[in-house]
């Protein structure tokens, strides 16, 4: 099969307008991911809705198409973008612009999930330990996952999923693995097509997690495991704590 690494890269950010063009350890967030995706996946390239930022990609030699402004989600922008450059590619993975510490073994393990026929969509997920805390755990913005035994998703929530009956809150990352989601997704071409055509669903709505819009209308996502700490980068404070993350790796 051939892979296809897509990165959607907004500039008209809410939180943090301008962020795939912020710096991180002397080079920009987009370039960071860029270089993190190529070499792994068979091609790689930036989806985004801004001059600047394709100008920006190109100046470091990566590839960048331009897209609609209108998309309603990154998933709609990645497709756009295939549809313009993903010829004869088997399966698209789609990479967050502001993930810049993107590890290529996340990759390879999102891309072994397609060895099984069945799987329509993959994605990946992190056991909590102990030393996240519960405050990280029941942090609304970390969203969870919970698996069947062949390790397709049942659901993703922002609320603490399972709830452990009976078992007080301190004790239950002693008592339970719990998984975080990580916003990593590789699709089967067609499948990708087809889900950029569906109206948003009702869980979706509820939980702003489109991943529910998939699950609702019966399509599997197979769920991959890493033990990887990466860190997104959402506001101007989460680009200090990259800043630390970084110096930390040097």
């Amino acid at each position: 099969m051939k892979f296809i690494g897509i990165i959607p890269a907004r500039f008209a950010s809410t939180r943090f307008p301008g962020k795939p063009l912020a710096k991180l350890g002397g080079q920009t967030v987009i370039e960071r991911v860029y270089k993190q995706v190529c070499g792994v996946l068979d091609d790689a390239t930036v989806a985004t809705d801004d001059e600047r930022i394709m100008q920006a990609v190109e100046a470091f030699g990566g590839k960048a198409v331009m897209t609609s402004t209108s998309h309603r989600s990154g998933t709609d922008r990645v497709y756009e973008a295939f549809t313009k450059v993903g010829e004869g590619c088997d399966v698209v993975v789609n990479i967050q612009g502001d993930e810049p510490f993107i590890q290529p073994e996340q990759l390879r393990t999102i891309c072994s999930c397609f060895d099984d026929a069945k799987v329509d969509i993959a994605t990946l997920v992190k056991p909590f330990t102990v030393d996240d805390g519960l405050q990280a755990l029941e942090n609304p913005n970390s969203p969870k996952v919970v698996v069947d035994n062949d390790m397709h998703a049942l659901y993703f929530s922002r609320s603490v999923i399972p709830y452990l009956r009976g078992v007080d809150k301190g004790e239950w990352l002693a008592r339970h693995t719990f998984y975080k989601h990580i916003g990593l997704y590789a699709y089967r071409a067609d499948v990708l097509r087809q889900i950029t055509s569906l109206p948003q669903s009702k869980l979706e709505l509820a939980e702003s997690l489109e991943q529910l819009r998939w699950l609702e209308n019966g399509y599997t996502i197979k769920v991959g495991i890493s033990d990887v700490e990466t860190i997104g980068i959402d506001t101007p404070e989460d680009l200090q704590r990259a800043e630390e993350f970084l110096a930390k790796l040097v």
